[in-house]
């Protein structure tokens, strides 16, 4: 699976943005995709979830309420809507798939459990 990361930008405090991942993959893959993030002088964190079907999602608990993940497997993108941003949000978001079998059920917050990740995309937001 190939990941590309698309939509970072810089906006103010209390704005919106909308984060893409487009996927190129093997003919009848299915795979999980998520957002995690690297701020400054950090390590890289998760932010959210989706299952293949997109009926399973999860986040980080200082996103919640304010970002909204989902997928579109005919077009192969992933989204991540970003509301209410805060300069805690400024940091480069990747996103992750992987489509392997994983043994507990919190195993899409650990980075080292995704196997592909796209370059990366620097959100900035200004206070």
């Amino acid at each position: 699976v190939q990941l590309q990361a698309s939509g970072g930008g810089t906006v103010q405090t209390g704005g919106s943005l909308k984060l893409s991942c487009t996927a190129t993959a093997s003919a009848g893959s299915t795979f999980e995709l998520a957002w995690f993030r690297e701020a400054p002088g950090k390590g890289r964190e998760f932010v959210s979830m989706i299952s293949w079907s997109g009926g399973s999602t999860g986040y980080a608990d200082p996103v919640k309420g304010r970002f909204t993940i989902s997928r579109d497997n005919a077009k192969n993108v992933g989204y991540l809507q970003m509301n209410n941003l805060g300069p805690a949000d400024t940091a480069v978001y990747y996103c992750a798939a992987d489509g392997s079998y994983h043994a507990y059920s919190t195993w899409y917050q650990d980075k080292s459990e995704w196997h592909y990740w796209g370059q990366g995309t620097l959100v900035t937001v200004s206070s």
